[in-house]
């Protein structure tokens, strides 16, 4: 593995859309991580390097709000992450939640791979 390899965790759900990001990631160049939820999620931040985060809405145990809120507000050492939220919920109040949550930047899904991997190469600061 390089060092200069950028990571990027997957937060959702559903194991077709972790399938279908790291698909296009991971031939990008990007490491890929994934949790099935906010939980899983707060603890892989906590105890693995991580440069972006791609994260689902609505998922069990922890949404992705609830995990975004939850990094950006409780003084984390990784609080400052880059987090592109995904969802198939497309009203103004959706995207209205999620900056108040936090987020970078918010797709609505399904989400083209350029388009993935654009963001993905911003966040992570890599030129295209």
């Amino acid at each position: 593995m390089k060092t200069d390899q950028k990571t990027i965790l997957i937060v959702d759900d559903a194991s077709l859309v972790r399938l279908y990001y790291r698909s296009i990631l991971e031939p990008a160049g990007f490491e890929v991580k994934e949790a099935l939820n906010g939980l899983e999620a707060l603890e892989t931040v906590l105890s693995t390097q991580v440069d972006m985060l791609i994260v689902d809405v609505n998922m069990p145990q922890m949404d992705g709000l609830t995990f975004v809120r939850t990094l950006r507000h409780k003084d984390l050492p990784v609080g400052s992450l880059p987090v592109l939220i995904t969802s198939t919920e497309a009203a103004q109040a959706d995207f209205d939640a999620a900056r108040s949550a936090g987020a970078n930047f918010y797709l609505v899904k399904p989400i083209q791979p350029k388009t993935l991997t654009d963001f993905a190469a911003m966040f992570c600061g890599i030129a295209r």
